[in-house]
């Protein structure tokens, strides 16, 4: 009888990908046509209702109910004249996935059937909230959840082989108000961060009235192929490969990033990106990543509400397209020990509604002085708040990542450059002449900053916070993760840093001080008081963790203990200031993410024991005895077999310590789900049953290297990684 992997090694060497049309040889002709844009708008509703959804859409007015059904109407109208025939409210609860609930446009009439799809249907909806995570805030059966239309990112059409749904991008709340999502704390993180933008930028320039944050995100991926993945219990239940021996050739050779991307895999991607831009998602890039069957995708910066729902619905058409081409896609931010993971590098920005980019400096000291005003500040509110942003980027497979060769570490700290770390050191040790007109240089000793370029330095792959030209790059965030969270920390502490730099500066204005002295001072200041974040070397060392431990900066490595900041006296603070998370909120959060960790944890554990169990340990003994009975026929020929005897000596060793460390684990795991408190079980979980994990794993793999290739019943490495 064949092995599940034998057969589905033949099916992977005989692939034959599918033929795949682009909707037209120029992008620009199918660009965004699955969305309700703004061309859109204008066709299907009237001049007036058109400019007041705009204004909702950029300053966030209400729309009233007349105005709401005949923005529903249209959008019906032109849903249907796509083919739709189905809507729903597409929100993003705290699974970590996206979820959605279908309803038909037709409604039975006295005559027969109409389709219908009014106002209040668009603007809110009231699922069965029962089943997602609320951290306490809700009981089991109290099911009201409410969907809220979230006006600022269009709504679109999702095709499948069986129909078309108009989705409509909302919000998720509680019956009590809460947020149950994502995206509400981000919307409200934006909106603190657009005030107080735009109160700063008023120094420089009266005509801002509007600061978008930007985003653009990078994200990576594995594919493998879909027989393969199918045996592998392990990659099926958990994203990641909880055995298996490293391949002979692994990515040392270095010759896979950017190389020529593999025909099967090329045509995977043109699919998928025609998909994806077909929903107006500005994909731009593809390559070759560093890992054998790594690749990465990347889009054009967009305000960032719109770039995270982008991203969200990419990782989901990936996955659909995926399977029409018998691939799996891998977002687990380590699938394969030994070799690099992936991540979902962020790359972050302001831009006024003048269109000025806050963090590219300008050609003339005023320029470079608000310039220096926004990049400071950003320095200073990751010093702040440097432990609450490695929470927002803590997980149980992102834990798994951070630190490792490929990988940002668990200390967060800030890249500059040379040339800017430079500038910002001038400034520090500057003295600021209170003596000058406004229109003179603005300190004395320093030179004018340089028009900075975007290859003005080189990358720094350890930074988990580097600034690269005009942006920074939150290089830390997981390739799984949803990027809502660690944006809406970071556009929050931007928002608190920024009211606190104005009080600072109105201060010494109000004592006398001209407006450019008073920046100047306070700019001074934070650089002073945030220098110890600033690192430019090796973030990979031994030296830096030490060094890092010298200027205080924390080195939290695991989840559960990362978590903690968002339960201090500082971020209570600033959570109650902008108003993004009310203590029962974060309070909710904080346990929904515990025990989304533990959960994993509890299931990489019963599926390390099933595989070993059933498949591992079943093929090492069938091996075992086909030895012994090699060893039994060359005794009774007077043959002595040392080499034999040897094999299965080593075999029985690993076996024993497998089996042993798989049932010790087992008789911890029911220690530790009998702990009542969520960040106790999920440290017991991390520090106890985790700590058998890697025991396990390497006799297991020790077994594959001895054990017959033909009998081996899992996938191996060389198999996953390198059939394409």
């Amino acid at each position: 009888m064949k092995s599940l992997r034998t057969i589905a090694l033949k099916e992977a060497q005989n692939r034959i990908s599918p033929e795949v049309k682009s909707p037209s040889s120029k992008i620009s002709d199918f660009f965004g046509a699955n969305v309700f844009d703004k061309k859109k708008m204008r066709d299907f509703l009237s001049k007036d209702v058109y400019e007041k959804l705009i204004s909702s859409i950029n300053q966030g007015e209400l729309i009233n109910s007349d105005d709401a059904n005949q923005i529903a109407t249209a959008m019906k109208a032109w849903a249907m004249s796509a083919g739709a025939t189905h809507y729903t409210h597409w929100f993003q609860p705290l699974t970590g996935t996206t979820a959605e609930k279908h309803d038909s446009f037709f409604e039975p009439s006295g005559d027969g059937a109409i389709e219908k799809f009014a106002g209040s249907a668009l603007v809110q909806q009231e699922p069965d909230a029962s089943s997602f995570p609320n951290g306490g805030i809700r009981n089991t059966f109290e099911a009201r959840g409410y969907t809220a239309w979230d006006p600022s990112s269009p709504a679109f059409i999702m095709e499948s082989k069986a129909g078309k749904t108009l989705c409509i991008p909302t919000v998720f709340v509680s019956y009590t108000g809460e947020a149950l999502d994502y995206k509400a704390p981000l919307l409200k993180a934006l909106a603190s961060l657009d005030k107080a933008a735009v109160d700063v930028c008023q120094y420089f320039d009266k005509s801002i009235t509007k600061v978008n944050a930007s985003l653009g995100i990078e994200q990576e991926y594995f594919l493998v192929d879909e027989s393969l993945f199918n045996a592998r219990p392990d990659l099926l239940l958990t994203g990641r490969a909880l055995f298996g021996h490293m391949s002979a050739k692994g990515q040392q050779l270095e010759d896979h990033y950017f190389g020529s991307i593999p025909e099967r895999v090329f045509t995977y991607m043109v699919d998928f990106e025609n998909e994806a831009l077909k929903l107006g998602i500005p994909l731009k890039t593809r390559h070759n990543e560093v890992a054998p069957s790594q690749f990465e995708c990347a889009p054009i910066y967009e305000e960032i509400n719109l770039a995270i729902d982008h991203n969200q619905l990419l990782m989901d058409l990936m996955e659909k397209v995926a399977r029409r081409h018998h691939f799996r896609v891998l977002l687990h931010e380590k699938p394969y020990a030994g070799i690099n993971g992936s991540g979902k590098h962020n790359n972050w920005s302001l831009i006024t509604d003048t269109g000025k980019n806050l963090l590219a400096p300008g050609k003339t000291p005023k320029n470079n002085l608000m310039f220096l005003t926004f990049f400071v500040n950003t320095i200073k509110a990751v010093s702040e708040h440097a432990d609450l942003l490695r929470a927002s980027i803590a997980s149980v497979s992102n834990d798994h990542r951070l630190g490792a060769n490929e990988a940002p570490p668990a200390i967060i700290s800030i890249f500059l450059g040379s040339q800017l770390n430079d500038v910002l050191d001038e400034i520090e040790h500057s003295r600021i002449s209170k003596k000058i007109k406004e229109d003179n240089a603005l300190w004395l000793g320093i030179p004018k900053i340089p028009q900075i370029l975007l290859d003005n330095t080189d990358r720094n792959r350890t930074s988990p916070f580097a600034f690269t030209g005009n942006k920074f790059e939150l290089r830390a965030v997981g390739s799984s993760a949803n990027s809502s969270a660690p944006m809406t920390i970071l556009n929050a502490i931007m928002a608190e840093q920024l009211v606190k730099f104005k009080a600072e500066v109105d201060k010494l204005i109000k004592k006398g001080d001209k407006k450019d002295i008073a920046l100047l001072t306070v700019i001074k200041k934070y650089i002073k008081e945030s220098k110890s974040i600033r690192f430019e070397g090796n973030g990979y060392s031994q030296e830096w963790e030490d060094e890092a431990a010298a200027r205080g900066l924390s080195n939290i490595k695991t989840t559960p203990k990362a978590l903690d900041a968002y339960l201090t006296e500082k971020s209570a603070s600033l959570f109650e200031t902008t108003g993004i998370y009310s203590k029962r909120e974060i309070h909710a959060r904080h346990e929904i993410m515990l025990e989304n960790f533990y959960k994993k944890l509890q299931i990489e554990a019963r599926v390390m024991g099933e595989v070993a169990n059933t498949a591992i340990i079943p093929a090492a003994i069938a091996y075992q005895n086909s030895l012994i009975e090699n060893v039994k026929g060359l005794k009774e020929l007077g043959v002595e077999s040392k080499s034999s005897l040897d094999i299965v000596k080593k075999l029985s060793e690993h076996l024993d310590i497998v089996k042993t460390n798989i049932d010790a684990m087992l008789e911890e795991r029911k220690v530790t789900n009998k702990i009542e408190d969520t960040r106790e079980k999920a440290i017991a979980y991390d520090e106890k049953v985790k700590s058998y994990f890697d025991l396990i794993r390497y006799h297991a793999d020790k077994l594959e290297q001895i054990v017959d290739d033909s009998v081996w019943p899992l996938p191996k490495f060389r198999e996953l990684l390198f059939m394409k």
